[in-house]
């Protein structure tokens, strides 16, 4: 489960700080919500560990021909517009955006969007708390995004400006026009 810490307005983490404090704690996942506080995780068994590397490998094939954007894993944090700091399982950004970014900024928690996420549901979360991170994405300029499910074999998808559809994992996602040509198939993802 995921250990929320709640600070006062005055004892927020600076950017710096907060980078600092990731570092010097390797061994569990942070992140920082909206508010301030932040979000605790353990390490992720092995089994959901495999997941989320075929997962980075789908999208990492289609991105080293398409050549439009980089893909990140979980250890890469972004800093949003609202202030959070997250981390999503996977994520990739357009170079377009990627543009905005000074390259002393990308040593650090970038000041970046991703275009996409994906977000996969692991023994460490529950559906309601992915569910909230995967709007607040949607309200932070993330174009598409996508909830995998392995407990009920389903995939939330979120777009802009329309409520998420569910879908079971034999029908293939498309990426639309956010990943122009990338489809994945997430029973046969999941199951290599």
């Amino acid at each position: 489960m995921t250990l929320s810490l709640h600070f006062p307005p005055n004892l927020v983490f600076t950017e710096d700080a907060l980078f600092r404090f990731c570092q010097a704690n390797r061994d569990v996942r942070i992140e920082r919500d909206e508010r301030g506080n932040l979000l605790v995780s353990p390490l992720l068994g092995l089994e959901a560990n495999f997941s989320l590397a075929n997962l980075g490998a789908e999208l990492h094939s289609w991105n080293r021909s398409a050549r439009i954007g980089k893909v990140s894993g979980s250890d890469g944090g972004y800093m949003l517009p609202d202030a959070s700091m997250r981390a999503p399982c996977v994520a990739w950004v357009s170079h377009e955006r990627l543009a905005t970014v000074s390259p002393d900024d990308l040593k650090r928690f970038a000041h970046v969007c991703p275009d996409f996420v994906i977000e996969l549901l692991s023994e460490n979360d529950t559906l309601g708390e992915l569910q909230e991170k995967m709007e607040q994405y949607l309200k932070n300029g993330v174009r598409l995004g996508w909830l995998i499910d392995p407990k009920s074999w389903q995939t939330h998808v979120y777009r802009l400006e329309r409520e998420p559809e569910i879908l079971p994992f034999e029908k293939a996602l498309s990426s639309e026009d956010v990943l122009p040509g990338f489809e994945l198939n997430v029973a046969r993802t999941l199951e290599n």
